[in-house]
């Protein structure tokens, strides 16, 4: 039987689990929003392209399954360019479907035509033009399982509009084979014995996780590890969430912005266990310095990403929660008594650090911002997910949150890219519809995807968005203040809307504190509403992130409060 390129989307997509489509329509795919109508599978139309992407990419997050958004030729597809380059930076399994022109005016600069495959060529792990309807289903299963395979990532599948109205033979499913992918799962066994011998012998060890746990499902192993060898454990900022934040061996996250005693501990350490990370500028600073008294073992399972920041010692290619799980195996039936004495002396610099410098910040008559993310976490008794903006608001997330659970914090980690948390955040409720989903945002941000505002109202998703109002783009203010002898440019963030009348606009619930006693109470209304609301909290303009490493400083070297 011969079906059109729309209806062999359709089915393809519903073969691949897909339940969820976040999309806006336009001329070239037409066609396919009309098949839509009769497919069964839930659209959700959003009220820009980029905000499709973010909401696919916190869909995805939160779910484990690939996220999909769908939008026409042209400007269609432009605007979800920097969605699929954060994406890509954060391994977020996507699948974009884009519309093009038909095949015989490719080439002809055809009404709303661009070369998106060549646009997002250093953004997608592998991208198509398909110039067949024959060919539409291989390449649609081809991408879903590139997109979620090996390292995760976002693939784009172009779609001209001649494709999706011709007509072809669906061949039936089945195991998806390309011959030059095949991804390593499982590691070499010697190399793991080795980093076996390595964690007996070491006194004091720490693991460093990143985002590769959370997205391998490695998170059980990681904590058996970490529980039963004594091995404190610090985060990056993709990796929140992949070892408990409210363990006592947590060290929380590692960085520019890392506590100090994660930051301390990586210069101290004898062996680092690095698993799922890609050694980020972010988090080494000055690389020459970074864990210079450790041997270094590094699992991840894009071979790529092993080595190229900096050297390692041991290195493991293979799915981070098989690695976890043989070493975990290897390392069985180990001498507890032995192994509490070695650790002891480690485990007591650690709690000094951590008393000495632990995270904090000076009440004052204003609100403060880590305050508000303070009483979000205990409102929501560590249980919310969080997605986040980009900036001070970011950071404030990820210090003053603990998260003891994977796939809670949702953040564009690599990227940075503002406007981000809200589309997210509609993304992330519609994969979990009875979890608290918060945004927590700055009113330069929140600003950038403000608009999908309404896509929360129409579809009567209860995101909830704390704006951390300080009436600044906050993060460059701060390093104008700290580098820049205090001059101020373009950083005043002027003429913001009343973010409650905004709200309310929109047909949303408006609420604002200015006083810190005013916090918990508009936090508990908000909490308890089951419909979108904006919080404007106005804190402290000038409040700083703390602690900072200075750009090219070693991570010891902090600013502290």
């Amino acid at each position: 039987m011969q079906l059109t390129g729309a209806q062999i989307l359709m089915r393809v997509l519903k073969e691949e689990g897909v339940d969820t489509l976040f999309g806006y329509p336009g001329g070239a795919v037409i066609d396919i929003y009309d098949e839509l109508l009769r497919s069964g599978l839930r659209h959700i139309m959003v009220r820009h392209e980029q905000g499709a992407v973010h909401a696919a990419d916190g869909y995805a997050r939160v779910s484990g399954k690939v996220g999909v958004c769908l939008v026409t030729s042209g400007p269609g597809a432009t605007n979800t360019v920097t969605g699929i380059a954060s994406a890509h930076c954060d391994s977020i399994p996507l699948v974009v479907l884009t519309g093009q022109v038909p095949t015989h005016l490719i080439g002809n600069d055809a009404f709303q035509e661009v070369d998106i495959v060549g646009i997002t060529r250093p953004c997608t792990k592998h991208n198509y033009l398909v110039e067949s309807t024959a060919d539409l289903a291989r390449i649609l299963r081809e991408a879903f399982h590139l997109a979620r395979s090996g390292r995760p990532g976002p693939v784009l599948v172009d779609i001209p509009k001649n494709v999706a109205t011709g007509r072809a033979g669906v061949p039936p499913a089945g195991e998806v084979r390309i011959r030059s992918y095949n991804p390593t799962y499982r590691p070499n066994g010697k190399q793991l014995k080795e980093v076996a011998r390595l964690i007996r012998e070491s006194r004091r060890p720490m693991i460093f996780a990143g985002g590769g746990v959370i997205l391998s499902q490695g998170s059980t192993e990681l904590s058996r590890l970490a529980r039963r060898e004594q091995i404190p454990v610090a985060t990056s900022l993709m990796g929140l969430g992949a070892f408990p934040g409210s363990d006592p061996l947590s060290l929380g996250m590692i960085g520019m912005h890392g506590t100090y005693r994660s930051n301390m501990a990586s210069s101290a350490c004898d062996l680092m266990l690095a698993v799922g990370v890609r050694f980020d500028d972010r988090v080494t600073g000055r690389t020459d310095a970074f864990a210079a008294q450790a041997r270094i073992v590094h699992i991840d399972i894009d071979p790529s990403s092993i080595r190229k920041n900096i050297p390692v010692a041991v290195p493991v290619v293979g799915d981070c929660r098989i690695s976890l799980q043989m070493i975990n195996a290897l390392l069985d039936g180990g001498a507890a008594h032995e192994l509490a004495e070695r650790r002891r002396p480690w485990l007591e610099q650690i709690a000094a650090w951590k008393s000495t410098q632990p995270l904090a910040y000076r009440q004052c008559e204003r609100i403060k911002p880590q305050f508000v993310v303070e009483k979000i976490y205990a409102l929501t008794r560590g249980e919310a997910i969080v997605t986040t903006e980009v900036g001070q608001n970011q950071m404030w997330a990820a210090q003053y949150y603990l998260f003891d659970r994977p796939n809670r914090f949702v953040t564009s980690g690599g990227l940075g890219c503002m406007g981000f948390g809200l589309p997210a955040a509609i993304g992330a409720q519609i994969a979990c519809p009875e979890r608290t989903v918060v945004d927590i945002a700055g009113d330069g941000s929140i600003q950038m995807n403000i608009q999908e505002m309404a896509t929360a109202v129409q579809y009567d998703l209860p995101v909830k968005i704390a704006i951390l109002n300080n009436g600044h783009l906050g993060m460059v203010r701060q390093w104008q203040e700290l580098f820049y002898g205090k001059r101020y440019s373009a950083t005043r963030v002027e003429c913001a809307p009343d973010f409650v009348k905004l709200a309310e606009a929109y047909g949303a619930v408006g609420l604002r504190a200015t006083r810190p006693e005013e916090v918990e109470p508009v936090l508990q209304e908000a909490l308890a509403v089951r419909r979108p609301v904006i919080m404007d909290f106005v804190v402290e303009a000038e409040e700083c992130v703390y602690p900072m490493v200075p750009a090219g400083a070693p991570i010891t070297e902090m600013l502290l409060v």
